[in-house]
């Protein structure tokens, strides 16, 4: 590493080529003016057609020597910058943390967890545990383990509370390993008999790790938080931002992604968050996902998540740059006054027409029609400082596309939220 590299020198590499990919990039090149450099199979045209983003390809399913290597010869062909490291998934997330010694040794600075955090509070079964030590509550959780699932005499446990219920990996980079038809990120079960369906799913599939049943919190998408936090070095929680979710995203293998928020301070949800990351002796970036139930006002926590989260630049949006207190820590090796996004700003990827058609609360319309009267109405992708025309105009197209997502997957609006 590179300490007080100026911003020239900085190489930010990202793995995936999502939009939260470009929105990682977008941080940097606001913050320090570099150009990023993509690392995936096949990145969205936002990310191709962009001039800050450069893009080297690989392999769909590359093993983790593979990967490597490939770090490694980008390091090996930039030995004068400053290497940064991000990804936005957790498949990326489990093989950095399983990889940091490597990837530093060449480099490369890794603001994410241990393999020993990752196992101890973002496996999702373990994070229930950590939270009940904490007093912090979670909804009611099952665990399912299916790592002797093939034999003869396995039965899943019963399930103590009512249906509906909602089911999903304790490890997203474990479930991202198998397929089988019908694939959910995320499943809603309304019987036991579906269950039982998920459960022979996922067998044949070959899957062998934990399962999470938990009791379905009633409350549409409006009733979700999001928190994004960065621990530094030292182990203080230097960046602390939140928002509340309007419209989550409802496609099978996307659903519970939100595609619109408004950024607003949680003090109590973020004293919660700070003290689950600094007990656990977490580094790097960390993303919450956090339910109000309607029945008593109770803050229920769902997960953390070890990395920046999808929807990242909703705190650079807001004024909170996540990259700037990364590299100050990482890279110039200097302390920062903790930073805190308490601007509140509009930002969505979905057309406004759609945004308001879903939401029911009058109060929460006034504010996004107030929002984007202001101008303080942003979206990741429309990005003043792209200039390609083509891109531009792809990015406006695929907008539109989320009127026909939605009929499809999500035609009226309800208290299913996950």
């Amino acid at each position: 590493m590179h300490p007080n590299a100026p911003s020239a020198s900085l190489l930010p590499v990202i793995m995936g080529g999502d939009f939260g990919v470009y929105g990682i990039g977008r941080s940097f090149n606001e913050a320090f003016g570099c150009r990023c450099l993509c690392v995936a199979n096949q990145p969205i045209e936002a990310i191709t057609k962009s001039n800050f983003f450069d893009v080297v390809t690989i392999d769909a399913g590359i093993s983790d020597d593979d990967r490597l290597a490939v770090l490694k010869g980008i390091a090996a062909a930039h030995p004068d910058k400053a290497l940064v490291l991000m990804a936005n998934t957790d498949v990326h997330s489990a093989f950095i943390a399983r990889n940091s010694q490597a990837l530093q040794a060449c480099g490369y600075a890794t603001p994410f967890p241990s393999i020993d955090v990752i196992e101890g509070l973002t496996d999702k079964a373990a994070f229930a545990q950590a939270c009940g030590r904490l007093g912090i509550d979670t909804p009611g959780t099952v665990v399912v383990d299916f790592s002797q699932a093939t034999d003869q005499d396995w039965r899943a446990p019963e399930i103590p509370f009512d249906f509906p219920v909602v089911a999903k990996a304790a490890r997203g980079d474990a479930y991202d390993a198998i397929e089988f038809e019908g694939k959910r990120k995320i499943w809603f079960m309304e019987s036991q008999d579906e269950l039982d369906s998920l459960w022979e799913s996922l067998k044949a599939a070959g899957f062998e790790d934990l399962f999470l049943v938990q009791e379905l919190i009633p409350g549409d998408n409006t009733a979700m938080r999001s928190i994004t936090a960065y621990v530094d070095s030292t182990g203080k929680v230097a960046l602390i931002g939140s928002a509340r979710v309007l419209l989550e995203d409802h496609a099978p293998t996307m659903i519970g992604n939100p595609v619109a928020m408004i950024t607003e301070t949680f003090e109590h949800l973020w004293e919660q968050a700070s003290k689950l990351l600094t007990e656990s002796g977490y580094r790097g970036f960390a993303n919450f996902d956090i339910k109000i139930d309607p029945r008593d006002g109770r803050a229920m926590f769902f997960e953390v998540n070890p990395r920046i989260g999808r929807n990242n630049w909703y705190m650079s949006a807001a004024g909170a740059n996540p990259m700037k207190v990364m590299v100050a820590d990482l890279i110039d090796h200097r302390q920062v006054e903790p930073v805190q996004a308490r601007e509140e700003i509009l930002y969505s990827m979905v057309p406004d027409r759609l945004l308001l058609r879903y939401l029911r609360e009058d109060g929460l319309r006034s504010r996004v029609r107030e929002l984007i009267r202001s101008g303080k109405r942003f979206d990741p992708l429309l990005n003043p400082a792209e200039k390609n025309p083509y891109r531009n105009a792809i990015v406006r197209l695929q907008k539109l596309n989320h009127y026909r997502k939605f009929r499809r997957y999500y035609p009226e609006a309800t208290d299913k939220s996950f």
